[in-house]
């Protein structure tokens, strides 16, 4: 791959750790790209969604054909929000960073469990309709 990945990262910020465990996953080392995303809760969601993903300041071509993965919002209502914005702009679910806890870790701490593909669990999932 001649483009690096681009972590479109709208969660807490990723560590040396978590950059290294993305670069094992994917086989080179991504651009990690942070946006602070506190949500208004007093406006609608999905004008909250459009204003986070505006941040990121990627045109429509590039939404299109850039290599991304993301790390959503943890607020689950926000998260599906944002996923539907740019499922829009991209034409396909962009794959996910999957967090999880590192076990006993004292204090909580956070490890790359995986880059989920959710396009092809859309897909797999259409099989069973």
């Amino acid at each position: 791959m001649n483009e690096a990945t681009i972590v479109v990262n709208l969660a807490h910020p990723l560590t040396d750790t978590h950059l290294a465990q993305m670069t094992a996953i994917l086989g080179h080392t991504p651009d990690v790209r942070f946006f602070a995303t506190q949500a208004d809760r007093s406006r609608p969601l999905v004008e909250v969604a459009h204003a986070i993903v505006e941040m990121v300041g990627l045109s429509s071509e590039e939404w299109q054909t850039l290599p991304l993965v993301l790390n959503p919002p943890g607020l689950a209502p926000l998260a599906l929000a944002v996923t539907a914005e740019l499922h829009g702009r991209c034409g396909y679910f962009l794959p996910i960073l999957h967090m999880r806890p590192v076990p006993d870790a004292l204090p909580p701490r956070y490890e790359v469990a995986e880059i989920v593909n959710l396009q092809a669990a859309r897909d797999h999932a259409r099989n069973r309709r």
